[in-house]
């Protein structure tokens, strides 16, 4: 998710100032540093695979070793792994989880391109079949990136969904939170709704940031006329400049992770935290705060 001009928060019953987290003013940097450790340590729900070494971008194929390589550095740390493709080297994500006795989140990734998409749910449903698919998610974003129109999303969503009968696989479609209160099919269409929050991308201030958040997930809930809800991506980029009141860096990161593991913690909300390695493609559609949401660096070393 990246920022747009326009934006759809809603205010709900949350109050901002009963939810600000951890006071910044409170710690210094290495008080600060020691908890955003324990807090990782303690484990979290689930973490967002990032793919892509410097000099790779989405396109290239991935090979197996460097996926596995990247797993097991998170498996101390998550219960679960979200992947974002099915091909080109993605599919390993899934596979390599398994193996080392992970849960999987799998999305196929839905663009305007017909044969690339075919590609992609043909890889979700083998996928299932082999017993790598724990949450099955049908397209990212589609909607906010206007690559298809709402009934062939939700043809996609249907299809895969007869594929999986009898599987037991929870099928679901991730996008921004608003995108479920303007498009109740989606939340029809599906087992669980799979939502993006980013406060950063409205522009929220840190100091405001979780409760900006339990806003948007207020809608959600909303939303979802008592279906299961996981947040699929939230996160707070270290370096990299600002959006208005947000600004990217080290102890904002660091604030926004550790306030936002333990809110879904205390309230059993599952979360996929973004992301896992900062990746230097991401400089160009994001802007430089593209390449820093990483809790892991891209030499693949913890930045705190």
């Amino acid at each position: 998710m990246s920022y747009r001009e326009e934006f759809y928060f809603k205010p709900t019953r949350y109050k901002q100032t009963l939810t600000q987290g951890i006071d910044l003013s409170k710690y210094s940097l290495e008080d600060l540093k020691a908890l955003w450790r324990k807090t990782l340590n303690d484990g979290m729900h689930g973490i967002c695979f990032s793919m892509y070494e410097d000099g790779q971008r989405p396109g290239d194929t991935i090979t197996v070793e460097q996926v596995e390589r990247r797993v097991k550095i998170l498996k101390p740390y998550t219960k679960w792994i979200r992947s974002f493709s099915c091909v080109e080297g993605n599919e390993h994500v899934a596979r390599l989880s398994k193996k080392h006795g992970l849960k999987t989140l799998v999305g196929a990734w839905l663009g305007d391109d017909k044969e690339d998409n075919e590609e992609e749910i043909e890889g979700l449903i083998q996928l299932a079949k082999e017993g790598c698919v724990d949450v099955a998610a049908v397209g990212n974003e589609v909607l906010y990136r206007n690559d298809l129109s709402l009934e062939e999303l939700v043809g996609y969503i249907n299809r895969v969904k007869e594929a999986l009968t009898g599987m037991n696989i929870p099928v679901g479609y991730v996008d921004a939170y608003y995108e479920f209160s303007r498009h109740p099919i989606l939340v029809e269409s599906t087992d669980v709704v799979l939502a993006n929050l980013y406060p950063y991308w409205e522009g929220c201030p840190i100091e405001y940031a979780l409760g900006h958040m339990q806003a948007m997930f207020g809608q959600v809930v909303d939303a979802a006329q008592g279906k299961p809800i996981i947040i699929t991506e939230t996160g707070w980029p270290s370096r990299g400049g600002g959006l208005r009141g947000a600004i990217a860096g080290e102890e904002a990161a660091m604030k926004y992770f550790i306030d936002a593991i333990n809110w879904t913690k205390e309230n059993e909300i599952p979360i996929f935290y973004f992301s896992s390695f900062d990746e230097s493609w991401k400089v160009g559609p994001e802007g430089e705060v593209g390449a820093y949401w990483g809790l892991w660096d891209k030499h693949e070393k913890l930045k705190y």
